[in-house]
């Protein structure tokens, strides 16, 4: 698959990781909080993430 080189990416566990360089290959991510106020980084993930 294409890398995006507007959406970098070191999870290398991802189905959408580049696997030639630190990219992911989608179109776009959705980014997701799981708290009901995202005030650090740690209340946010990649909603896009699919393990391999």
């Amino acid at each position: 698959m294409r890398k995006n080189e507007s959406i970098g990416c070191t999870v290398t566990e991802c189905r959408n990781h580049s696997n030639e360089e630190q990219y992911c290959v989608l179109e776009q991510i959705q980014v997701v909080k799981h708290n009901s106020l995202a005030n650090t980084v740690e209340h946010t993930d990649c909603g896009s993430f699919e393990t391999k």
